[in-house]
């Protein structure tokens, strides 16, 4: 592969604190990075020093003749006086950019919605996003940076974003390099991996499901050793006390497979022991919607909701934005009112939310964390039964990666992911056994969000999540939701038995099902089938529930073969970084083919349904 940037020996120094110290790194053809690390620790300057635009204090950057380097900023810079077409193609003439498919796939992905002579002041966070990455997505690079690029963007602009960069920066296609906190996306994308910590930059083969299983056994080799180097002087220690020298032999040390390294790992949550404490906690009712509608100014946002939320339920919401998933979770804390049907409470339920706004932390911002968590309850349990644990405020804050220099802190000085952490740590001292969380990520990076998720794990509660970052909502609920359009506009909800990926499917039907009513208004013709197809005959029925069970023998045994060639993996000689990749390889082509038979098994499912 053509070697595009070098990096060599870069060293970069703020006034209290040394970024980095002699990093050296290269870029080539068809390299898709995706970078992690904790906030502060230099990924942005990183970048901003990649693209030029910060000088390193020693070291050099070397780029290629003739190398063109687009970026994307977490900062909005767009002018507010432009309208939208304006910022994304210039001074381009329309049939200059209607003529190019590239730039026709963009528009589809990120603007469709938006009017093109809008000016960039009347527009949302999340729609001047859209706009900064389509001006550069539209561009001719040979490299790409992008930083945080799916802030602001739902979970469907997000999976749009992933399938174009896999499409655009194909092999030695150009080179790509993000950094993101959106773990789904950094698997999804990226091929190789920079940790970023310490003052380096650590390089790992494969995107994040890799780079974390590549971590797992480097902190086990670093443990064996430490631990090995302990005995060494323990021995050395009683050698000295007794005068004699020990015969022992040397140890042997194997590289256990991947699946030993997680082998005395239990599941990442008791369900039956925290269901069973969700019910002691709460008794058997929670929240009952029943039949709940809302309208606000003669417009109905929601239509008869059927929800009974049970003890213990950990589900995720998922939604449009502008669908109704804030006025939803309204009708679960009781801050909104429905006009229509009723919402039953139970006598012992608290809720508290999450909020976007840090409303927790207003009254708060003169005075230190400790005065802050010095008024809260002494003591917070986690887990239930045998393995409850008892731990104080500061020992929590210690969970969410608090220092102790930083309990003196004012909490205005946190950063915003630290004032999340603090926020989130209120909630759970305030007891209560109803969580909502609205886009709980914000300002978090993987290892945070990696807490939070182990915290939230032995929370004995029920727990509805909104967020965009699907890695979360898929890991910390147990089941998801939807609210789609319905016939007259309002919110339905819907459950999703095939999760996220259903949602996605769903959704790509209602845009092409408004798509051909629109071009059927037009006059235009289609010859797709109707949107609400006929119910099934008993012969079509009979014969769809055959293909499904054929579906569900092919893809146990895929699960199998693919189980089995994890296992082979992980034996496989770690130095061979061209043998691993092959078999990486190999197992994404079979994951690809299990999705796509479980994709036609919902399919089915649904034709049945209806």
């Amino acid at each position: 592969m053509a070697h595009l940037l070098g990096a060599e020996a870069l060293h970069l120094e703020f006034p209290t604190k040394v970024v980095f110290d002699s990093v050296t790194l290269g870029i080539a053809e068809g390299d898709r990075i995706g970078i992690v690390g904790r906030n502060g620790d230099g990924k942005s300057s990183l970048l901003a020093m990649i693209a030029g635009r910060l000088e390193p204090d020693a070291g050099k950057v070397t780029v290629r003749g003739g190398t063109h380097i687009g970026v994307v900023d977490q900062q909005d810079t767009l002018d507010d006086d432009q309208t939208v077409g304006r910022a994304i193609v210039g001074d381009l003439d329309e049939h200059e950019w209607a003529g190019d498919a590239r730039i026709r796939d963009v528009l589809a992905g990120l603007v469709a919605d938006l009017d093109w002579d809008a000016p960039l002041s009347t527009l949302s966070g999340g729609q001047r996003r859209r706009v900064s990455l389509a001006a550069v997505l539209i561009g001719d690079w040979d490299i790409l940076i992008l930083d945080e690029p799916t802030n602001h963007l739902d979970v469907e602009g997000i999976a749009w974003l992933a399938a174009h960069l896999k499409k655009r920066w194909a092999a030695n296609a150009g080179a790509l390099l993000v950094v993101t906190h959106d773990r789904w996306f950094l698997d999804e994308v990226c091929t190789l991996t920079w940790e970023v910590h310490d003052r380096i930059v650590e390089p790992f083969e494969g995107g994040y499901a890799a780079y974390i299983l590549q971590r797992v056994e480097r902190d086990r080799q670093a443990a064996a050793t430490e631990a090995r180097r302990q005995n060494l002087a323990r021995k050395e220690l009683a050698w000295l006390r007794r005068g004699a020298p020990a015969r022992t032999s040397k140890p042997k040390f194997r590289i256990d497979a991947a699946n030993a390294l997680i082998e005395d790992v239990p599941e990442i949550r008791n369900r039956t022991e925290l269901q069973s404490l969700a019910v002691t906690r709460l008794g058997k009712d929670v929240v009952d919607l029943l039949d709940a509608s809302v309208a606000f100014d003669g417009r109905e946002i929601l239509h008869d909701i059927e929800w009974r939320i049970a003890p213990g339920e950990r589900t995720g919401i998922l939604g449009v934005n502008g669908a109704g998933k804030s006025t939803l979770l309204g009708l679960v804390d009781g801050s909104v009112s429905p006009t229509g049907g009723r919402v039953k409470r139970g006598k012992t339920v608290r809720v508290a939310t999450l909020t976007q706004r840090l409303d927790e932390l207003e009254e708060h911002l003169n005075d230190p964390v400790r005065v802050v968590i010095g008024g809260l309850r002494t003591s917070y349990t986690i887990g239930s039964g045998s393995k409850a644990q008892e731990l104080t405020p500061g020992q929590l804050l210690e969970r969410l990666g608090f220092s102790s220099a930083q309990l003196s802190t004012p909490v205005r000085d946190l950063s915003g992911g630290q004032k999340r952490r603090l926020q989130l740590l209120l909630i759970l001292l305030d007891q209560p056994n109803v969580l909502i969380l609205d886009e709980p990520t914000n300002d978090l990076d993987t290892d945070m969000l990696a807490a939070m998720e182990d915290l939230l794990d032995s929370w004995p509660g029920t727990l509805l999540v909104v967020s965009h970052d699907r890695y979360f909502l898929e890991r910390v609920t147990d089941q998801q939701y939807a609210i789609l359009p319905g016939p007259g506009g309002a919110g339905l909800l819907r459950h999703l038995p095939g999760g996220v990926d259903e949602y996605l499917r769903l959704r790509h039907g209602q845009i092409a099902d408004a798509e051909r009513g629109a071009s059927a208004r037009s006059g235009g013709s289609s010859s797709a089938a109707p949107s609400s197809a006929a119910p099934p005959t008993g012969a079509e029925a009979r014969a769809a529930q055959k293909e499904m069970a054929a579906l569900e023998r092919r893809i146990a045994r895929l699960t199998e073969q693919i189980d089995a060639a994890r296992t082979a993996l992980a034996e496989h000689d770690q130095s061979d970084y061209s043998g691993l990749t092959a078999e990486m390889t190999r197992i994404g082509g079979l994951e690809a083919e299990r999705d796509e038979l479980e994709h036609r098994w919902y399919a089915f499912g649904e034709l049945l349904e209806s």
